[in-house]
């Protein structure tokens, strides 16, 4: 008699709207209207793929596991294309799926009593999850969001497979950790507006998972100033310059005496904004006739350069820019909190992250610059 096995169950959860407002410059995907506008500007679904580069880090171990989904764009989909028969619940209306369908799912695989929920989406599916499940399951998140600021989500769609496969192997250990989500309203005004909703249970390896976003502290103004003074210094009138969000970024534009768009990307040529709150297509139309540089900023606490909150800023344009026209600018502070983790992308596309990968030149202050390492 043969003694049947018993396999982990991998619960997979897509929101596939997830990311799409990004690249449009739509700060987020949350709402049906944000979605519908969103289609309009031309908006292609990121999540799928993003998804998928995770799921295929996981198919090693498809003889021990059972992937328990819902159906088609929800996780069916994702599954198949990397060559798992899974085990489809639940209903959706395929194309319209909302929020409640996310925490319908959740609390299904809950009672099914999966090892390990993984779920593509951004901040807003950690809240949907959250409200469903709280802290009686153990969940990852596998990054696709516009806003990824939570610390529930693994670094990329690779490393969230990899989390998975060492968390069902009993090689990692759990950390409770928060889920932080930003008002998407205010965010388009110009306000950022975040909250800490709640915590979840997360397999924990400290290099694979990210870490929450950090605020600029107020005492960094002076060192802001020093910085943007010195990246004023350096700009040539035949460049436009790409200025991506954030405190730091903002300094810049204001020592030129005009107004950033704080969570948008701006346009600067000659001192003068010549594109505010851009989207991709707009980058590309204007990379076709100028050529450009980029100015970023991380993000406090995470390192992120590219990928989080700033999908404007795409794959296509950075190639278009070029490596040697990026510019890197932070205060020490935001430097020394990363405790010399390197500076991270994801910018969604797997050679981009590797010609980024490697040192690059960071300004600091007024003749101030350190080299410092970036990853993916």
């Amino acid at each position: 008699m043969v003694t049947k096995v018993e396999r982990e169950k991998l619960g997979l959860i897509v929101n596939p709207i997830a990311g799409i407002g990004g690249r449009v410059g739509l700060k987020g995907s949350d709402g049906t209207r944000i979605q519908q506008r969103a289609f309009e500007l031309g908006a292609a679904p990121q999540s799928l793929n993003r998804a998928v580069r995770g799921i295929e880090r996981i198919k090693p171990s498809k003889g021990t596991l059972e992937i328990v989904t819902y159906p088609a764009e929800m996780g069916e989909d994702a599954a198949r294309k990397c060559g798992f028969e899974p085990t489809v619940i639940g209903s959706i209306k395929e194309g319209q799926t909302t929020a409640e369908d996310t925490k319908r799912a959740a609390r299904e695989m809950l009672s099914l009593k999966v090892s390990l929920l993984l779920f593509s989406g951004g901040d807003g599916t950690a809240r949907d999850v959250y409200d469903a499940v709280g802290q009686e399951m153990t969940v990852l998140g596998l990054p696709a969001g516009v806003k990824i600021y939570s610390a529930v989500f693994a670094t990329n769609p690779e490393t969230a497979g990899d989390l998975a496969v060492l968390y069902l192997q009993g090689k990692c250990g759990i950390q409770e950790v928060e889920v932080i989500d930003i008002d998407e309203d205010a965010l388009r005004h110009g306000v950022v507006s975040s909250r800490l909703y709640g915590y979840l249970k997360v397999p924990f390896e400290r290099r694979l998972i990210q870490r929450s976003k950090v605020p600029s502290l107020s005492g960094d103004a002076e060192a802001m100033d020093a910085i943007a003074y010195e990246v004023t210094d350096r700009m040539e009138e035949d460049y436009f310059y790409i200025i991506g969000p954030g405190t730091t970024t903002r300094a810049i534009t204001s020592k030129l005496g005009l107004n950033k768009t704080l969570i948008g990307v701006d346009v600067v040529s000659k001192g003068k904004l010549v594109g505010v709150d851009v989207n991709e297509a707009q980058l590309l139309k204007l990379l076709r006739r100028h050529k450009a540089k980029i100015i970023v900023t991380p993000i406090g606490g995470q390192g992120f350069l590219f990928g989080r909150g700033n999908q404007q800023i795409s794959p296509e344009v950075i190639k278009k820019v070029g490596r040697e026209n990026i510019v890197v600018v932070s205060t020490p502070e935001k430097i020394n909190s990363l405790r010399g983790r390197p500076l991270l992308v994801d910018t969604g596309d797997r050679a981009v992250d590797r010609m980024l990968s490697g040192y690059i030149s960071v300004i600091t202050g007024c003749k101030e610059e350190i080299i410092y390492r970036i990853s993916y």
